[in-house]
């Protein structure tokens, strides 16, 4: 299968920009953990958060692979 190779830098610069994009939600989110001024309302409130910064780092994760394919991809064409 033969990809474009202008089409795969495009996903990869989209790739890229959802990377940077999950990891500033991930800090923020663990930001808010840790900032004594917002609490939450009860523990499983925290645990909300938690979890939510654990999803989007996940996410990261899933998508640096991605990236990592794609950049392979991109050099092999070029």
């Amino acid at each position: 299968m033969t990809t474009d190779r202008s089409a795969l830098q495009q996903e990869l610069r989209d790739v890229e920009a959802d990377v940077a994009e999950l990891r500033d939600t991930a800090e923020k989110l663990r930001a808010q953990i840790g900032d004594r001024s917002y609490e939450p309302a009860d523990a499983s409130e925290r645990a909300a958060l938690i979890t939510a910064a654990e999803e989007q780092e996940a996410l990261v994760e899933t998508l640096e692979v991605r990236r990592d394919k794609l950049r392979k991809l991109v050099e092999e064409q070029g």
